[in-house]
């Protein structure tokens, strides 16, 4: 949202693994469970992998975008001791992106921000056609809780020129609303209309994907927890696509108290908050392919 950036071409350059485990993660107890639709961006993250990893070119996340404008990737991600989610089970491991008072993104200082970008995504690339459904599963942690009076974009896909985000997974109070649903994970729309709504798990892991049919404009919204599979919640959802443009998975804090939130407004100090995602992934939903 409102990202004015030049955005950079970056090799795709597949990397062996910078460090071997440092006791990060549990060994998981969740069933391996197979994508089954072909894989169009993959982000989830090897075990093992370390931080340093995301700083320089690598085969997952694109390492200049988009994050504060003097820190690396490494003073950014961290890699909590919990168990796998439902599709990094059999060799991958949770990754939480945190935001500090260092998380202003060139001159936006009304927002902080850490985002992960695909590094193959594009803004006319194989992500903004055809039917494609993304993946993400999110834990919260109780050592970094967010702040649930300010409004958060987790994940969202951002036109290509920058004005809208055609669809958006939010959660706190959103600005102008009312607070009744501010501790509920929101799936929205470019317009902010509701397409879903949950309370969000203070313990558990809760897994998303939502399938992005681009030539019908059409949105279909798929829940679970933990390990169970995935059930579709809304189906056949009429949502403008068009625009093209990218993913972004992270954290976007709005401040309060200002009509201008990408440069004004009050967030506190020592922040210190993070988002635990898993199972980051993009596949090809062609032919009505979803993996649950």
């Amino acid at each position: 949202m409102y990202t004015q950036t030049l955005l950079t071409s970056i090799a795709f350059v597949g990397a062996a693994l910078a460090a071997p485990s440092r006791g990060h993660g549990h060994h998981s107890k969740a069933p391996n469970v197979t994508i089954k639709c072909p894989v169009v961006f993959d982000g989830r993250v090897p075990t093992g992998t370390a931080a340093t990893f995301f700083d320089t070119s690598n085969a997952l996340f694109n390492p200049d975008y988009v994050k504060g404008n003097n820190l690396k990737w490494s003073d950014i991600l961290k890699f909590p001791s919990v168990d796998a989610s439902r599709f990094d089970a059999g060799g991958y491991q949770a990754v939480e992106v945190t935001i500090s008072d260092k998380s202003i993104f060139q001159q936006q200082n009304g927002f902080r921000r850490a985002g992960l970008q695909f590094i193959q995504d594009s803004p006319q690339g194989p992500g903004t056609n055809g039917v494609k459904t993304l993946h993400w599963s999110v834990k919260q942690d109780p050592q970094r809780a967010l702040n649930l009076t300010h409004e958060y974009l987790n994940v969202w896909h951002e036109a290509a020129d920058y004005s809208a985000d055609q669809i958006q997974f939010q959660t706190g109070q959103i600005i102008g609303k009312s607070a009744s649903d501010k501790n509920n994970f929101k799936i929205l729309d470019r317009n902010g209309k509701s397409l879903y709504s949950v309370a969000m798990d203070m313990k558990n892991w809760q897994n998303f994907a939502v399938t992005l049919d681009y030539s019908k404009n059409q949105v279909t919204i798929y829940y679970s927890v933990n390990n169970d599979p995935l059930k579709a919640v809304k189906t056949g959802l009429s949502a403008d696509l068009s625009g093209q443009g990218q993913f972004q998975l992270g954290i976007l804090k709005k401040p309060t108290g200002t009509n201008d939130v990408v440069n004004s407004g009050y967030q506190e100090k020592n922040l210190n908050e993070g988002q635990i995602y898993g199972g980051l992934f993009v596949e090809d939903s062609a032919n009505g392919c979803v993996s649950l």
